[in-house]
């Protein structure tokens, strides 16, 4: 069995698809089959093209052809039609140039693909039922569980196939060659199956460019696993990715480290021991809270019956404790403002003797402030002085 050789010329209105002759083929020559508008953009067809279709979970090429722009390619009954910013003259030979570097990044992905996928489904047995080659990484989706564990070895493994710079094999098999070959495939194939084969690793029916040899592949990361459908997700980054990760973390983990003067590699120990730290600090500060309601509550008189209490220091869940510390004195109300009066307040209100609901949209309406609750208990904010809301609430509290 060996590797097909594409013909060169046009056969039955189909593309001859150069990307399977050379997937490193950058530039090639073509004559224009046909260039028709398509909403504000054109549809453009070609002999022939280096430039691969959207498919296979890998988003399409792009690049120029003749001077415009290739914005995506999709496949149709075996055209490749070419989405182009501006039209091209039918019969027209024309040069065409990919976008080299999204192509190579690409392909040291979908190579990884392939490699990681392999391992996996003769580790596990588990199929990869899901591949999508994003714009800032890659996942794939397989149908059993795999611990991050088991995903280290994985993926040591899949570095060594990269170091071994194996060629990466494709080959076009008759049917009965086809029925003795034990292949991967997602879906059913109708027609000639193109299977890639990475010796040791991996065979799979696969449509799309790949390296020629491993070690193009660069480096294979897999920098996360989750649970999805009943299975797996897993994200990798390769080659040209996989670096530009690696200096994103490494700028990230020296900045960490200069904060923390803390060596790049205990940068975890350093924030573990913040951690305990920022734990300590905030439990004291709840006591201290504590004490501090404790004493502002003990310092109202008992006589008070409506209680207006403005503080810069007592918010958050602290004001609904100190309204609740007050009201335990047979008080007919008790109104906590936190804020001052150029920023405005948070409020909550309270009383075991009234429904307030009422009471906070009228406070509302004249202060203009936002909230509402139970009967018993309302919050909210509002622009208003102090002394202008202190006395409203104590003239209206006495008739509720």
């Amino acid at each position: 069995m060996t590797e097909s050789v594409t013909a060169n010329i046009r056969e039955d209105g189909k593309t001859v698809k150069l990307f399977y002759q050379d997937s490193h083929l950058k530039e090639f020559e073509a004559q224009v089959v046909s260039s028709r508008e398509c909403g504000d953009r054109f549809e453009t067809e070609l002999d022939r093209t280096a430039f691969f279709p959207e498919g296979g979970g890998q988003y399409a090429d792009t690049g120029m052809i003749g001077g415009v722009r290739v914005l995506d390619v999709q496949e149709k009954d075996g055209r490749v039609l070419h989405i182009t910013d501006a039209p091209l003259i039918p019969g027209e030979k024309v040069a065409g140039r990919i976008d080299w570097a999204e192509r190579f990044m690409k392909m040291q992905q979908h190579t990884g693909e392939h490699i990681v996928s392999g391992l996996v489904h003769a580790r596990f047995g588990y199929n990869n039922v899901g591949f999508h080659l994003g714009s800032e990484d890659c996942t794939m989706d397989f149908d059993g569980e795999i611990t991050p564990e088991e995903l280290r070895e994985i993926e040591k493994k899949a570095n060594r196939a990269v170091w071994e710079n194996l060629e990466v094999q494709v080959l076009y098999p008759s049917e009965k060659e086809l029925a003795e070959i034990d292949y991967r495939s997602k879906i059913e194939i109708e027609g000639q199956v193109r299977i890639v084969v990475i010796p040791g690793y991996d065979v799979c029916a696969c449509c799309a460019p790949h390296v020629k040899r491993t070690g193009e592949v660069g480096l294979i990361k897999l920098t996360g696993v989750q649970r999805y459908k009943g299975g797996v997700r897993v994200t990798m980054l390769c080659g040209i990715r996989a670096l530009a990760d690696y200096e994103v973390k490494q700028e990230q983990a020296g900045e960490i480290s200069a904060m923390l003067c803390a060596k790049q590699n205990e940068i975890a120990e350093a924030v573990a021991r913040l951690r305990d730290e920022c734990s300590e600090l905030k439990r004291g500060i709840a006591e201290k809270d504590k004490q501090l309601v404790d004493c502002r509550a003990e310092m109202i008189p008992d006589d008070e019956e409506v209680v207006c209490v403005f503080s810069k220091e007592i918010g958050g869940e602290s004001m609904r404790v100190l309204m609740n510390r007050v009201l335990e004195k047979e008080r007919k109300l008790c109104a906590v403002f936190y804020g001052d009066d150029r920023e405005g307040y948070r409020y909550v209100i309270g009383s075991r003797k009234a429904d307030l609901r009422g009471f906070v949209r009228e406070f509302n309406a004249a202060f203009s402030g936002r909230g509402g609750g139970k009967p018993e208990m309302v919050q909210g904010t509002v622009k208003g002085s102090e002394s202008e809301m202190r006395a409203w609430i104590c003239e209206k509290a006495g008739k509720i």
